[in-house]
This record gives structure tokens, C-alpha cells and sequence, in this order.
């Protein structure tokens, strides 16, 4: 495995701008335990290394995909002790593979262009409602829009459902997919990515772990998807069945 062996020799100024980030950001992230401490040389400066500049480049990572810092101070939580900068690429580019569309920015003249129709009020807070868009100021009119999920939010406008149902089966959904979710991370983490980093030989490790989670992302979500389709249709059965 690498070993990560280099001398943090970056300042706090040297490593915000290899970051593309403020002081004040890496001071703050530093007190909130997102970063560990530097190494405090002499005259009391204190220095980074890889690693940081690899953790702030995963922190970055995860906010893109929409994780507040509070979250992703719970994720950060859960990685293994003793990564290493090159375990910190990987990781990143693990996550990086998996993320959804970014979201986008999109006036409410866009935003119906989009969806291809009118959106009243109503509309606008059922597809707040469903995790498709949020406002971004609430004076400036723009909305951060889910593009993945915008054509079956709208198809899900014509559909009678109360406002409240649709909040409530949101709910069920995040709670159940954060569980499989975290199941299959284990899974992950246990079965494959901890094997790759003891086999670890060659300066091809990371390119192998970012290519085998390619492979894999289609292969899990169709499974998913299978699965909770027949779940779905034998539950219904059922329920009707019992009417």
C-alpha cells in the first residue's frame, strides 16, 4: 500500500490556493475536524501535506453532490483510519464515479421551458416537495434544479396525489435507499477496496479501483431497480389480495 511518506512542507496560505480555497475556509474546516491538524514545525507553523490537499479535494466532492457539512462530517467519520493521500484519490474518485447530475441553476421562465409547460405555485412547491428543485435566494427567483429528476416530477404533477403523500413516500424512499446504500458501502469497502489497497503494486491501482466502479455503477442500479420492482408488484398483490 502507498505509504504517503512525504513531508508536509505547505503552509496554510500555500495549501488554500493549491485547493482553490480561502484560509478562512481551511481554518474553519480545520475547527469543524474536517482536516487533521497540521504539523507544527518550527517557530509554531504549521504545516500541510497531501493528504490535506487530498481531503479538501473530497470535502469538495461531496458538497457537489449536494451533502451539507454536517453530513459530510458524519461521512468523513466513517473512512477508516490511516488513509493516506493516494486512499483519499481513490476514494474521491470512487465517489466522483457514483454522483448524480449536478444540479443546476435555472430562472422560472427556464424552468418551465424545461418542463415543457406552466408551472404555478403549486407546482413549483409539489416539485420542492419531491427533492426536484429548491430555491436558491428566495428574492432572486432562480432555482437549483435536479435535471435527472425533472421529467418524472413533472409527469408526477398530473398525477392526484395529496401534497403530504408525496412528502411522506420522499421519506420512505431516502430512508430505505440511505440503508441499502450503506449496506452495499460496506460491502464495497470490506470485500473489494480494502483487498486492493493490501494488494496494492503498482501506480495503476488507482486507475483499476475507478474503472472496476464503472463496471459496477450500471450493474448495481439495474439491480436495484429489478429488485424493487418485483418487491413492489408482489407487496401490491398482497395488499390488494387481502381487499
Amino acid at each position: 500500500m502507498a505509504t504517503g511518506t512525504d513531508e508536509p512542507t505547505l503552509t496554510v496560505d500555500e495549501l488554500a490556493a493549491r485547493a482553490g480555497v480561502t484560509v478562512r475556509t481551511v481554518r474553519f474546516y480545520s475547527t469543524r475536524g474536517l482536516l487533521p491538524p497540521p504539523v507544527i514545525g518550527p517557530r509554531r507553523v504549521g504545516h500541510y501535506g497531501h493528504e490535506h490537499l487530498s481531503r479538501l479535494a473530497l470535502i469538495e466532492e461531496l458538497q457537489h453532490q449536494g451533502m451539507t457539512l454536517a453530513a459530510i462530517e458524519r461521512y468523513l467519520e466513517q473512512l477508516p483510519a490511516g488513509l493516506n493521500a493516494h486512499d483519499l484519490a481513490i476514494h474521491r474518485a470512487l465517489v466522483a464515479s457514483w454522483a448524480p447530475d449536478s444540479a443546476e441553476d435555472a430562472t422560472r421562465a427556464e424552468l418551465e421551458r424545461r418542463a415543457g409547460r406552466p408551472l404555478s405555485q403549486q407546482d413549483i412547491e409539489r416539485l420542492a416537495a419531491m427533492g426536484v428543485l429548491e430555491r436558491s435566494d428566495p428574492g432572486d427567483g432562480v432555482f437549483r434544479l435536479d435535471p435527472g429528476l425533472l421529467r418524472l416530477g413533472v409527469e408526477l404533477l398530473e398525477v392526484p396525489i395529496a401534497h403530504e403523500t408525496i412528502l411522506a413516500a420522499r421519506t420512505v424512499l431516502l430512508e430505505h435507499t440511505r440503508s441499502v446504500a450503506h449496506e452495499l458501502t460496506r460491502l464495497f469497502r470490506d470485500e473489494v477496496w480494502n483487498p486492493y489497497r493490501e494488494r496494492e503494486t503498482d501506480p495503476e491501482h488507482l486507475r483499476t479501483m475507478k474503472s472496476l466502479s464503472a463496471d459496477m455503477q450500471p450493474i448495481v442500479l439495474q439491480a436495484l431497480v429489478t429488485a424493487f420492482q418485483r418487491s413492489l408488484r408482489d407487496e401490491l398483490r398482497t395488499a390488494f389480495a387481502a381487499e
